[in-house]
């Protein structure tokens, strides 16, 4: 059954999206000043000079908030071009970082697999999420987009700093 608040977390802002536009989601109405500064640093230009303009369609709608990252990711699943979306949750709002959950919109369906050739993938699936300070949003989205790095290669360099949130380089 479709509930009225199910009506309201559909996705028009991301009709006519341009595939380089990172997708951020904010899922926690908490404190704006967090917010704010998270969207600000969201709106600077990235790369290693700053010579690339930030491009990202921004959600900001009261009808996501609790959204969990299933919610989110069964909303985004009728984009073909997207390979991440960013979700600005409760963590997000208490990080002094404002590091963003990033989340793969791309699974192997692992019941398909045949053991024999992909036992070690089934054991160890790929990572599925990973924080991600604002700053790297961008370089994240871009280089999946493209397929210069797997969201993996960006799961674990997350993995590898001390508070587990990526940083641009």
């Amino acid at each position: 059954m479709t509930t009225p608040e199910d009506l309201e977390r559909v996705l028009p802002e991301i009709v006519g999206r341009d595939v380089f536009d990172a997708l951020v989601i904010r899922t926690d109405f908490s404190d704006d000043e967090s917010w704010a500064a998270a969207v600000g640093e969201l709106r600077r230009p990235w790369g290693p000079d700053g010579e690339f303009p930030a491009s990202a369609r921004v959600v900001d709608v009261p009808a996501w908030s609790g959204a969990t990252a299933d919610e989110v990711l069964a909303a985004v699943g009728g984009d073909e071009d997207l390979g991440v979306v960013f979700v600005a949750d409760r963590h997000t709002m208490q990080s002094p970082t404002r590091a963003l959950l990033a989340l793969t919109t791309i699974r192997e369906d692992e019941g398909d697999l045949d053991p024999v050739y992909y036992q070690e993938l089934i054991e160890s699936p790929e990572p599925r999420e990973f924080r991600a300070a604002p700053a790297a949003v961008h370089s994240v989205h871009v280089n999946v987009t493209l397929g210069n790095m797997g969201f993996a290669e960006f799961a674990s360099a997350a993995s590898a700093e001390p508070d587990q949130v990526l940083r641009p380089v």
